[in-house]
């Protein structure tokens, strides 16, 4: 028994009941040391309904120009050379307008998933035991080989087996689904995910900018920091961020304290722009008490909304963090609470 959903990648996923397995993994799954920590992936064909819910079925016979054991062969080479417009060839039409359409970091990203690499390699093409074709990407830190299997055709749709050889640990095997569009066979499926660019696009925006909020976060909470620092240190606030810039050596001063980097104090990184206020306290105590006594607010907001971030933050001396989506404008302190203080 199975059954299918939208996993967080943005494709759709079918999960059998029997062996609780999933390959939701597979194209978010990066090469960071060595091969051999890639963990085996369940060997699985993309079903008939999978395929008909994508808008496959509605796909005219044609005589293909290509074979799909080519068709894959091609399309891991381009991804292996990180060629995106040879890539985007080998997808559906409404993936390939979506693929064009991504960011640039965002197709290559992409296409790294499929080989398993960070960098751009080499490929170099080779036939195995009975004819079976083997695609080696070799980069200048980890070299990948792709052994392609024997492909059964249904109709429009066929089924490509894969295997990637693990030192000291079984193949890792995946089952790309192709289908026949235009007269060429087009990369639909990879397991049991069927490939929904356009999904995965707008999916992959909203976690840049969660991204980039994340860090205007910790930029804030850093500021804060330095700020509570430098108090400690010379008895009072400063008077602007830039005051808790960069040193030169052995020069640390109140003008120059060294406690964050120079786009900090200057109050603009990574995409936001941070203003910076104290808030006085009552003129009647004696000067270096009112000092110590001082209270600041910072608030952060993107620079460009909808691209850098969409919500702006509040972080005052109390370190309550507060936020909202404003529409690119200030937030202040009678802002919604934002996690714990």
């Amino acid at each position: 028994m199975k059954n299918s959903a939208k996993n967080e990648h943005g494709l759709v996923e079918e999960r059998s009941s029997r062996t609780g397995f999933s390959l939701s993994a597979f194209l978010s799954r990066r090469r960071k040391s060595k091969p051999d920590r890639l963990k085996p992936v369940l060997l699985a064909l993309a079903t008939i309904a999978a395929l008909s819910a994508s808008g496959a079925g509605a796909q005219q016979p044609q005589q293909a120009s290509a074979n799909p054991e080519t068709a894959l062969s091609d399309a891991l080479s381009a991804a292996c050379r990180q060629d995106s417009p040879a890539f985007a060839n080998f997808l559906t039409a409404d993936n390939a307008a979506a693929f064009r359409a991504l960011p640039g970091a965002q197709r290559t990203a992409m296409m790294k998933r499929f080989v398993l690499l960070e960098e751009p390699g080499r490929v170099l093409l080779s036939a195995g035991g009975n004819a079976q074709k083997i695609v080696r990407c070799e980069s200048p830190s980890f070299t990948t080989e792709m052994r392609i299997g024997e492909t059964r055709v249904r109709d429009n749709l066929a089924y490509v087996p894969m295997e990637i050889p693990i030192t000291g640990e079984d193949p890792q095997k995946i089952t790309f689904g192709f289908v026949r569009e235009g007269g060429n066979w087009k990369l639909l499926s990879v397991g049991l995910l069927l490939l929904d660019v356009p999904a995965m696009a707008k999916q992959w925006e909203q976690a840049d900018l969660d991204a980039s909020e994340n860090t205007a976060i910790a930029d804030l909470r850093s500021v804060a920091l330095a700020l509570d620092t430098y108090r400690r240190a010379y008895g009072k606030l400063p008077d602007t961020l830039e005051a808790l810039g960069p040193a030169p050596p052995n020069g640390v001063s109140p003008e120059a304290a060294s406690l964050i980097d120079s786009d900090l104090a200057t109050g603009s990184k990574d995409g936001y722009t941070i203003r910076y206020s104290i808030k006085p306290m009552a003129s009647s105590l004696p000067r270096e008490e009112a000092d110590k006594a001082e209270t600041f607010s910072l608030a952060s907001s993107p620079k460009e909304y909808g691209k850098t971030g969409r919500r702006s933050f509040f972080l005052d001396s109390s370190g309550i963090l507060r936020g909202a989506d404003k529409q690119g404008g200030v937030a202040t302190s009678s802002d919604p609470r934002i996690g714990p203080s």
